[in-house]
């Protein structure tokens, strides 16, 4: 009876944590794969991340891509500090979707 009720428990806490895991999503902004992530408030890069994943159409998030860009590049510049750097094009996985309609 106890292996059964540790078993039940197990199993639980392991859907829990799957769930937990999967309604983050498969992609979270950080420092190693957000240009300009140093020159953005915690708030902006929470909202930054939502606008990421909302996108549905490449043109839409390429153009905030760019525009986002040109900002950090202006904050890095404002503080004296180097370009952040390119990065990749996270808008790039929407290119098939683009032009299949």
């Amino acid at each position: 009876m106890t292996s059964k009720l540790a078993y039940v428990v197990l199993s639980a806490v392991s859907l829990l944590t799957m769930d937990l895991a999967l309604a983050r999503g498969p992609w979270r902004s950080n420092e190693a794969n957000t240009k300009g992530w140093q020159f953005m408030t915690p708030e902006e890069r929470i909202e930054h991340q939502a606008r990421i994943r909302g996108f549905r159409n490449y043109d839409e998030c390429h153009a905030y891509q760019l525009e986002h860009h040109q900002l950090m590049e202006s904050r890095a510049a404002e503080k004296g500090q180097p370009s952040p750097g390119n990065r990749r094009d996270f808008c790039e996985h929407l290119k098939a979707q683009s032009t299949t309609r």
